[in-house]
């Protein structure tokens, strides 16, 4: 399925009409940004964008496909290795790119959830 992704990119690209987004920079260098624009309680378009290589690409693209059509509280759950159990056969050594994708999705949730206190709070 990770090959399959990697060969035909999903989910790839900067979302100029997003409710959330958040940019983070790993360890490895790799900066991962993340997107959502939700509807009705729920993402209905995610997406994300690196400078990083295929592996934090492909990280991406299944964060960015795992989010979409969940609730803020499913979001939440999103972690790495729900991304690596997507992707399938993966190397261990790339298994951080799964971490930073998963960490900045949960990022850019953060942000909505905040948006969203924020405008119930007025």
């Amino acid at each position: 399925k990770g090959f399959e992704r990697w060969r035909n990119p999903r989910y790839h690209g900067r979302m100029e009409d997003a409710d959330s987004s958040a940019r983070i920079t790993g360890k490895c260098g790799d900066t991962m940004e993340v997107y959502l624009k939700f509807r009705d309680g729920r993402v209905e378009k995610a997406s994300y964008a690196t400078d990083g290589c295929g592996s934090s690409a492909l990280c991406g693209s299944f964060a960015a496909e795992l989010a979409i059509g969940c609730n803020p509280d499913e979001v939440s759950r999103i972690g790495g290795e729900d991304i690596l159990a997507q992707i399938g056969a993966f190397p261990e050594e790339e298994e951080h790119c799964a971490a930073l994708a998963a960490e900045t999705l949960q990022e850019a949730l953060h942000r909505y959830m905040l948006q969203e206190t924020g405008k119930k709070g007025r």
